[in-house]
């Protein structure tokens, strides 16, 4: 995911941050507490971030399985089964509201979280 920003800092080095003091200087024992609400939710973040890479890297993988199933069917001129209700474009159409989902519905978003049924609702 080369197009996300680099990170200037990790929890590591918020923990290990330094400050000098001065006589009017913050309350050390605030600013640490504070900087310690800011690492958890950086370690918060970057589990997050991950999980979601590596979900969104499932969801490509089935975009990309499904696409070469939807055109060896197209090439093979494959009708679906009259039973099962289900066409070509409904595959189409469920792929397209995969991707809205994933891909879409965050744009432009303050909230950047997913819950797991958001991410698992249409498996």
């Amino acid at each position: 995911m080369s197009d996300m920003a680099e990170k200037n800092l990790t929890a590591k080095d918020i923990l290990q941050k330094e400050f000098t003091r001065d006589f009017r200087g913050y309350k050390a024992s605030e600013v640490d507490e504070y900087l310690d609400s800011i690492i958890r939710d950086y370690d918060s973040y970057q589990k997050d971030v991950a999980t979601l890479k590596n979900e969104n890297e499932r969801l490509i993988s089935k975009i990309d399985e499904l696409t070469k199933q939807l055109a060896l069917a197209k090439k093979n001129n494959v009708p679906t089964s009259p039973g099962s209700g289900v066409t070509n474009f409904d595959i189409l159409k469920r792929l397209s509201n995969l991707e809205k989902h994933v891909f879409g519905s965050k744009i432009g978003s303050t909230d950047n979280t997913m819950s797991y049924s958001d991410l698992t609702r249409f498996q």
